[in-house]
């Protein structure tokens, strides 16, 4: 099959049911795709771009229930976030969205995510009622996702691939941000559409470093990691990590998320501005944890417990300093 279209978005399920259901959604001719989009099934294309993601090996790879088993893939698209976002009250939960190249990532508070080949690109669906605990939903996220790199290392018996989360949405790997997480979240029906987004550098090197390059260092005769692997690996774990967080609350995963993290008992200054506007009052404070509203604990050397809450990318954890946004 050929098209004239800008923009291609093939649907793929990894079983009958799940290219049931793309074929409904493709029929039905709802989704919100905007100009230039065509929608196709998979089995209707071939790709002979041998940089293209390859969904066979995939869902080769995939053992989930409900996550990641219903694919929408693009060679080249604006945003997967925003397809997820725009439609997600039609997708079953799990849906996702990947790219080989994204034209117009986002990060948080507006920055832009750089996308290149070799990035890892995807955004995906996930409905919550309660919303006390949607803020939490990105650090199980950022820890899946961790968890999933030391899977596919042990799995393919290459050295094990130290990626952290910088609190609260970053992954980075020898003090380089190689990864990130951007979670959005509508409330309709009684429900909230939650749209999470993951960009993460697996096999390009700028504009930072990525996984297969710090591995080729530690070990130049290893395997590269595959998107396919990687991706497929992170919804294995993100559903066992999902189920645990939905039964038990995020405490239940908070020993394990504290071990990946890049901040326990680190000491950081909070600048604020006094009553005189034109000056600032620097406060030490020790980082304790998360609070329940998934913020950072921190306790001044007083011992004062205090909340602290991200401003834009002023928390440069190796700075170890927090400013308060200026009025």
């Amino acid at each position: 099959m050929e098209s004239s279209a800008d923009t291609l978005l093939l649907l793929s399920g990894k079983s009958e049911e799940d290219n049931d259901v793309a074929k409904v959604l493709k029929n039905n001719n709802t989704l919100k795709t905007g100009e230039g989009v065509e929608l196709v099934l998979h089995s209707e294309v071939k790709l002979e771009n041998d940089d293209a993601f390859r969904i066979e090996e995939y869902f080769n790879s995939l053992s989930t229930r409900r996550f990641g088993r219903l694919l929408i893939y693009s060679p080249r698209l604006s945003s997967t976030h925003d397809v997820i976002s725009q439609n997600n009250s039609d997708f079953p939960v799990g849906t996702v969205c990947v790219a080989d190249v994204q034209l117009k990532g986002r990060g948080r508070s507006s920055n832009v995510w750089e996308s290149p080949k070799g990035c890892l690109l995807f955004s995906f669906s996930i409905q919550m009622e309660d919303g006390r605990v949607v803020p939490h939903i990105q650090y199980v996220v950022c820890l899946a996702m961790t968890e999933a790199i030391k899977a596919v290392c042990l799995e393919k018996g290459t050295p094990e691939i130290d990626v952290r989360i910088k609190w609260p949405n970053d992954l980075y790997l020898g003090g380089v941000k190689v990864g990130g997480i951007l979670s959005t979240s509508v409330y309709r029906s009684k429900k909230f559409y939650v749209s999470a987004g993951v960009g993460l550098n697996v096999g390009n090197e700028k504009p930072t470093t990525c996984l297969n390059a710090v591995l080729k260092k530690v070990d130049p005769l290893s395997r590269e990691l595959k998107r396919e692997d990687v991706i497929a690996a992170f919804f294995n774990k993100f559903e066992n990590l999902y189920d645990v967080f939905s039964e038990q609350g995020f405490q239940a995963l908070e020993g394990l998320y504290y071990r990946t993290w890049l901040h326990s008992g680190q000491r950081v200054i909070v600048q604020e501005r006094s009553g005189d506007q034109d000056q600032f009052v620097d406060t030490v404070v020790t980082i304790q944890g998360l609070t329940s509203s998934g913020y950072l604990l921190g306790i001044t050397d007083d011992g004062q417990m205090c909340e602290l809450h991200p401003d834009g990318n002023s928390f440069d954890f190796f700075k170890g300093l927090i400013k308060r946004k200026m009025s």
